[in-house]
């Protein structure tokens, strides 16, 4: 994934674009994964296979936060959740980048 870089989130390996994080193995002790998906991606994505995908408990799941059950995801079905959670990411950062380009309104 262009851009994609690993680096370390609380002494868990992250996968970050942009200098952000989209995905996580901070729950690989409890067999997770943790992807940073939008709550329409999380929904799609738990309603298709719940053995694979949850949402992660609380506030965090509420917003798009996700486990994927390593054990349970077949390559294809990882790589496609790695994918989206990437395009996510890329999208938020392109969309944050240019509310800050916006000069606000003059009164």
């Amino acid at each position: 994934m262009e851009g994609a870089e690993e680096a370390a989130h609380m002494g868990s390996p992250d996968f970050r674009v942009g200098g952000r994080i989209f995905a996580t193995l901070a729950s690989q002790n409890q067999g997770y994964g943790n992807l940073m998906l939008s709550a329409e991606e999380q929904s799609a994505f738990v309603a298709e296979q719940p053995e694979v995908f949850l949402p992660i408990t609380g506030g965090w799941g509420r917003m798009g936060m996700t486990h994927i059950r390593l054990g349970a995801a077949s390559r294809e079905v990882l790589t496609g959740a790695l994918r989206a959670a990437w395009k996510s990411r890329v999208e938020k950062n392109a969309a944050s980048t240019r509310k800050k380009r916006i000069p606000p309104p003059r009164r």
